[in-house]
């Protein structure tokens, strides 16, 4: 059993990570129907929350439907990320995360993600800020470094055990890399493998069929896995890959009505959280995942785009059911 904290998560977990635009509630809220162990929300800038500005705060929402979840933290300031891990804190969480391993530009060149890998010195200092500012476990997400030559992913996690996080993943690429090239695992698999290491590792990167899940888990040894961009428009992708590691054989793929049904359901909880006009609007980016591959689906897309009700979209969701199901059989 891998846990966190007294937080118990089955014998190989897989993580929802934290994507911006992406991870809101009502996306955590399908992904936890089909499967997803553990989630957190999109990463919550510390400047923002401390500022008390709109956004921010909104990404504290979370819903006791999607327990256990955490909160995922970001800055460039030790005393303004502890102060904020307070303020997390009090809506109650399971867990606080620390983001160290976000590569984009606005992050990294603030000092903020991905670049605390170069000065590991002030990321041991601000993890312990934070783990001395809450009650809540602490974990932490980033790298394998700042760069190729610059891989210190195994001293970080040595160095951050050492004052309190409870648990790391790790992204298999440098802030260098982006998302480019292919994800190397080899070091997550040495960390696993130091008698030091006692939290859970769980790995993350490239991960977006149950073979490949299943292939990792075995060469490489983690705790879990950690999974992102496969997600997107592919909530079932958790429940897959536990059929898969259980029983040897692939699930079924989700029949046209079953992919529709999700994007209704995710439709439905997003205008639950956002309202019937902000929730319809912030639809209107998973279209295209959750129908890729259906040939000719553009006029579909664009009425769903353009749709301005629940009803109107349902109706749409409908057409979509019985326009391709014909075709798909």
């Amino acid at each position: 059993m891998i846990k966190i904290g007294k937080i118990e998560l089955g014998d190989f977990p897989l993580l929802l990570a934290p994507m911006e635009d992406v991870s809101d509630p009502p996306f955590r809220a399908v992904c936890k129907e089909n499967g997803a162990d553990l989630m957190y929300t999109e990463f919550v800038s510390s400047e923002g929350l401390i500022r008390d500005a709109a956004k921010s705060v909104q990404k504290l929402d979370i819903f006791e439907y999607e327990r256990p979840v955490g909160i995922q933290l970001f800055g460039s300031d030790v005393e303004t990320m502890g102060a904020c891990s307070e303020i997390a804190s009090r809506v109650n969480p399971d867990l606080i995360d620390i983001n160290y391993g976000c590569p984009v530009k606005q992050v990294a060149c603030r000092g903020a993600g991905a670049a605390l890998l170069q000065d590991i010195p002030k990321m041991v200092r601000m993890t312990e800020a934070v783990v001395k500012s809450t009650h809540l476990p602490v974990t932490v997400k980033t790298r394998l470094g700042w760069d190729e030559s610059t891989k210190n992913v195994q001293e970080v996690a040595e160095r951050l055990q050492d004052i309190g996080i409870q648990a790391l993943s790790v992204h298999g690429r440098t802030r260098v890399q982006m998302y480019k090239g292919e994800a190397d695992w080899t070091l997550i698999s040495k960390i696993k493998d130091n008698p030091r290491i006692t939290i859970p590792i769980f790995g993350n990167g490239d991960v977006d069929s149950p073979e490949k899940a299943l292939e990792y888990k075995n060469r490489f040894g983690v705790d879990g896995i950690m999974i992102g961009r496969a997600t997107i428009g592919n909530p079932w992708i958790f429940n897959e890959i536990k059929h898969f590691v259980k029983t040897g054989r692939r699930l079924a793929p989700p029949t046209l009505a079953e992919r529709v049904a999700v994007c209704r359901r995710h439709l439905e909880f997003s205008i639950r959280w956002k309202g019937p006009i902000a929730g319809v609007f912030e639809m209107r980016r998973h279209y295209t995942n959750y129908f890729k591959g259906l040939e000719n689906f553009k006029p579909f897309r664009m009425r769903l785009v353009e749709g301005m009700s629940f009803e109107e979209l349902d109706q749409i969701l409908n057409e979509v059911v019985q326009e391709f199901s014909e075709v798909l059989c």
